[in-house]
C-alpha cells in the first residue's frame, strides 16, 4: 500500500490561497489545476468551494499520490488526474472557465513556462481566470533574501528551472490575450497573480 504524498508547504499555505480563490470563483464552475502534486490543494479548496468542479491534473507519476487524497475525502466535485505534461499537446483539448496553479513555473524550463502559457491559452474560456501562486522577481530583482536562497537552491537542482521574473511571465500571459486584474502579496514572499481572459 503507498502512503498517501504529504507537502508541508501545503499546509502552511492553503489558507491564504483559499482567501482569494474564494471571491475569485465565486461564480466559476469549472477549474482546471495544472500540477497539483500531491493532491492536497485539490482537496481543500473542493471541500470549500463546493459549487465547484476541480479537474485534477499533473505528470502521470504523480497521480497514485493524488488518487489516494481524492479517495480519502470522497469529495463528488474532484475529479481525477488528467495526464497532464506542458510539453504534450493532449490537454488543451478541454474548455474551463478558471485555472489554477501553485509553485509550478519556477519548476518548470523557461521552455515549459511558455508552453504552460500557450496550453492555458486554448482552454481557458472567454472571461475565465488565470490564478497562479509562487515566488516571482520584479524588474529583475528578488523580492526576498529567502527567494534568492530559493532561487539558488532550484538552480542547483536544476539549472533550466529558477524563479520567475514576473514581467516576462506578464508579457507570455498578454500574448494569449489574459489581462493582469491582481498582484496579490502572500505570506513567505510569494504572491498570487490573476489573470482574465479577454
Amino acid at each position: 500500500m503507498t502512503d498517501k504524498p504529504f507537502s508541508e508547504s501545503c499546509v502552511q499555505n492553503r489558507e491564504p490561497i483559499m482567501a482569494v480563490l474564494r471571491g475569485l470563483f465565486a461564480d466559476r464552475s469549472h477549474v482546471l489545476e495544472v500540477g497539483s502534486g500531491t493532491g492536497q490543494h485539490a482537496v481543500y479548496f473542493a471541500a470549500e468551494l463546493t459549487h465547484l468542479r476541480w479537474q485534477t491534473a499533473d505528470v502521470p507519476e504523480h497521480h497514485a499520490g493524488i488518487r489516494l487524497w481524492l479517495a480519502e475525502a470522497g469529495l463528488a466535485n474532484v475529479l481525477p488526474p488528467l495526464a497532464l505534461d506542458v510539453n504534450q499537446t493532449g490537454w488543451c483539448s478541454g474548455r474551463y472557465d478558471a485555472v489554477f496553479s501553485a509553485n509550478t513555473l519556477h519548476i518548470m524550463s523557461w521552455p515549459e513556462v511558455e508552453k504552460f502559457f500557450g496550453g492555458v491559452g486554448k482552454v481557458l474560456e472567454a472571461g475565465g481566470f488565470l490564478a497562479v501562486y509562487g515566488p516571482f522577481n520584479y524588474g529583475g530583482r528578488y523580492t526576498s533574501e529567502s527567494n534568492a536562497r530559493f532561487d539558488a537552491w532550484l538552480k542547483a537542482r536544476d539549472p533550466a528551472s529558477g524563479v520567475r521574473d514576473f514581467e516576462a511571465v506578464d508579457a507570455l500571459a498578454r500574448a494569449q490575450g489574459l489581462h493582469l486584474q491582481q498582484d496579490i502579496a502572500m505570506p513567505a514572499n510569494n504572491r498570487t497573480l490573476v489573470w482574465r481572459m479577454a
